[in-house]
């Protein structure tokens, strides 16, 4: 077992073990007991009572974030030429479809966030291989297969970002930085609790909410007490 740093030790003892806070002191407790010695990702981790192997369980969905996740976005758009300068305008930092389709089939992925038109779907389907793995494919369920490509851009700067269950029922999703305020780390975890309660399945029994945690990048995690997120 690897040997605590001097570091990690002093800030998991301002914590107590079993103890679940609620969200606005769980979000300053996050903020003092950072150790990275960078403007470090605060994510949380949710474990939902779901089954994901259900269809209706297998929950996905976008929230737009009050105070964005402090990352800029590199966005691609794949489109038709006429969309090109279009997609750019809005924000895009590459767009057009042909080019960029065989640049990725050759190993490039140098953005975060891929945006389509539906009807160039088939062509962008080609390297669904590699996007998917990825979490890079767009998707109707998360509005990145879009004909109103500038709205879409726009959301993406502006702080949406996408989210899923993965196989063991957790949601994992950035909340923000570690130098935003802790009531911006609290807006924007209760956005995101929130949008994530409205989605609970109708068929999903007992506790939604097992468990969440907070963290910040090579951190102590901070349980929040599920009752008291609001």
């Amino acid at each position: 077992m690897a040997k605590l740093t001097k570091k990690r030790k002093a800030a998991a003892e301002k914590l107590e073990a079993d103890k679940l806070y609620p969200l606005n002191e769980a979000m300053g407790l996050v903020k003092e007991v950072n150790t990275a010695n960078f403007n470090a990702s605060v994510d949380v981790h949710i474990r939902l009572g779901v089954d994901p192997r259900k269809a209706d369980h297998a929950l996905r969905g976008t929230v737009t974030l009050p105070h964005g996740t402090g990352k800029v976005k590199r966005v691609v758009v794949f489109c038709t030429e006429d969309k090109v300068e279009e997609a750019l305008a809005a924000g895009a930092d590459y767009a057009g479809l042909d080019e960029l389709v065989t640049k990725i089939s050759g190993g490039w992925f140098e953005f975060d966030v891929a945006i389509a038109q539906p009807n160039v779907m088939a062509k962008v389907g080609r390297i669904g291989r590699a996007l998917g793995p990825r979490g890079l494919m767009p998707n109707p369920k998360t509005g990145t297969v879009t004909p109103n490509i500038a709205a879409a851009v726009a959301d993406v700067k502006g702080g949406k970002i996408a989210f899923r269950v993965d196989k063991t029922g957790i949601i994992h999703s950035s909340i923000g930085r570690v130098q935003f305020t802790a009531e911006q780390l609290k807006d924007n975890a209760n956005e995101l609790l929130t949008t994530i309660q409205k989605m609970k399945p109708s068929s999903a029994k007992g506790t939604y909410f097992k468990s969440i945690v907070a963290a910040s990048t090579m951190s102590p995690g901070v349980k929040i007490d599920p009752r008291n997120y609001r």
